[in-house]
């Protein structure tokens, strides 16, 4: 089968991070290097290892181990659990930091990065020094990093991975040229991660010369690379291993349709894409717009004027590129930049997305009474920084109005609540809303003013409920279930007039509520002859209360 290597043009560089979960851990939690930390997961009804440090494994900790068998052979471990959202977004700073070394950077799908550095080996003085530079300038963040540099992102992959791994020691055990029964027994048992794992030990890279495939030469170097560098699911890889293909040279000479019948069309597709046949493009990816505007002065400044000068020359061009866009921001910082290297940071929250001068200028003025200029600020730099879509979509054609986000409130009351807010904090302007619920105290829930919409109407429930509703209070009475002629309350004592009821309230019976433990109760409305009007119920009990009267609330 005639084959031929890539483009020899492009070149690939390929990025593994083997400790990545457990790394960003240490990093987070300034852990010393020396100790044993393993990161875990849940897969099905078992919690395996998939990160470790280099003291972990040499403790005898290995990847794939459950948590069990791992604490049996290292007690003293310390275990976290797995957080892949995180780990997403330190391998998306990762791919920041590698701009560094080319424009072209995606993220691999197992820890790794993918770097197009076509064109680009030179500014590091060859393909080696890049490769060794980039190594070095990874370990001084920290990071256990391996690394190779091929025609095609496939080819790279797998000699970052797999170079100077014989495939001739990956027998599985139940190759087909093993004969002992018990071997293949046993084999059968083990585990996929040990049979087909990388390497034992990521600390482990051959020299930087090893990990390059010359342009044009992919087909030689990958050839004696074992079967699993192809990327293929493990299932694929045990098969093969057992009828004795564990190389990839053993499959490339082999009639490809007995390939695909055999073990599917993804074998091929994956072995043309490490040899250049099928295109795999690089695909950085796409990051949100920061929006900065900086002015640096020639001298220092100190005056509440002066800055909200600086303010007002930096919000237009600002505000002018959110909506160019079609942006809109509901958090601006401004940052001061001292004379004395200090920087003092102050952020502004608005109730509604904008990108306009007149709503947000005032907010920052309020602010200005909390800057602290010491013995100057030589520079004012302002962001916005939760960005969203502007809401500028029309509702009416003929009209020509505009939708906001919150239809019953007009932008002063918005801009109010914003003003507000830049004093005391959006957080305290809360507004109440209705609740699903036959619980008095559960019918409203608490929210945020700024980020939450006014209630149009509330739905009244079937009965009346007290203006003033407080935690429930002892009545001293009668233990009849029917509300007493005379009781006494709050060190008072009240004569019914008159009385509607009863009204019964059963517990949610799916929650345990501390504050319903009583059981049923029936509410009834007491006016007395006094003038006060009284929410009561008598509580039937249960097994961590009494019966008896209660008063839950004044009708005022």
């Amino acid at each position: 089968m005639g084959m031929q290597a890539g483009d020899p043009e492009r070149r690939i560089l390929s990025v593994w991070f083997p400790r990545l979960a457990v790394e960003r851990v240490e990093r987070r939690e300034r852990i010393d290097i020396d100790t044993a930390v393993a990161v875990i997961s849940n897969v099905g009804n078992a919690q395996i290892i998939i990160s470790l440090t280099a003291a972990a494994e040499a403790a005898g900790v290995r990847i794939g181990q459950s948590l069990r068998d791992a604490c049996a052979i290292y007690p003293n471990l310390i275990t976290r659990s797995a957080n892949l959202p995180a780990d997403a977004d330190f391998l998306s700073c990762l791919c920041r930091f590698a701009d560094k070394y080319s424009p072209m950077v995606a993220k691999d799908s197992d820890s790794g990065l993918i770097i197009d550095v076509t064109g680009c080996a030179h500014l590091f003085g060859g393909e080696e020094n890049l490769l060794i530079r980039m190594e070095s300038d990874l370990a001084d963040l920290g990071l256990t990093t391996r690394s190779g540099i091929a025609d095609t992102v496939g080819a790279a992959w797998a000699i970052t991975r797999f170079a100077g791994h014989s495939a001739a020691a990956r027998r599985s055990g139940d190759d087909i040229d093993q004969e002992a029964r018990a071997t293949r027994s046993r084999a059968a048992r083990r585990r996929l991660w040990q049979r087909h794992h990388p390497t034992a030990n990521p600390e482990f890279q051959p020299h930087a010369s090893e990990r390059i495939i010359p342009p044009g030469e992919t087909r030689a170097f990958i050839a004696c690379l074992p079967v699993a560098a192809l990327r293929l699911p493990e299932k694929t890889i045990a098969e093969t291993a057992r009828i004795g293909l564990r190389k990839i040279g053993d499959i490339m000479d082999m009639p490809r349709a007995a390939l695909a019948r055999r073990y599917g069309e993804e074998i091929l597709r994956r072995l043309d894409q490490a040899l250049g046949f099928e295109p795999e493009p690089v695909s950085p990816e796409a990051r949100p717009p920061r929006y900065i505007c900086r002015m640096s002065f020639p001298d220092p400044i100190g005056l509440d004027a002066d800055v909200l000068a600086g303010i007002d020359r930096l919000l237009p061009p600002l505000c002018s590129r959110l909506e160019k866009n079609g942006h809109a921001t509901r958090r601006i910082q401004l940052i001061a930049h001292r004379v004395d290297s200090h920087r003092q940071v102050l952020e502004v929250g608005l109730a509604q997305a904008t990108n306009s001068v007149d709503r947000i200028r005032p907010l920052l003025k309020i602010k200005l009474d909390e800057v602290r200029p010491g013995f100057g600020i030589d520079a004012l730099q302002l962001e916005a920084l939760a960005v969203e879509p502007a809401d500028q979509t029309p509702c009416n054609a003929n009209l020509g109005t505009k939708r906001r986000t919150n239809l019953d409130e007009s932008p002063e009351f918005r801009d109010l609540i914003g003003k507000i807010g830049a004093r005391i904090g959006l957080e305290a302007i809360t507004r109440h809303h209705p609740a699903d619920s036959h619980i008095p105290e559960k019918t409203y829930s608490v929210m945020a003013a700024a980020w939450s919409k006014p209630v149009s109407k509330w739905q009244q429930p079937d009965n009346l409920r007290p203006a003033i509703l407080f935690e429930p209070e002892l009545v001293y009475g009668s233990n009849r279930r029917t509300p007493p002629k005379q009781f006494r309350w709050r060190q008072r004592t009240f004569v019914r007039k008159s009385v509607t009821g009863p009204e019964r309230i059963i517990p949610e019976w799916w929650l345990d509520d501390p504050n319903w433990r009583s059981g049923t109760r029936d509410y009834w409305r007491v006016e007395t002859e006094c003038g006060a009007r009284l929410w009561l119920f008598y509580a039937y009990g249960g097994p961590f209360c009494s019966e008896g009267w209660f008063c839950h609330g004044n009708f005022g």
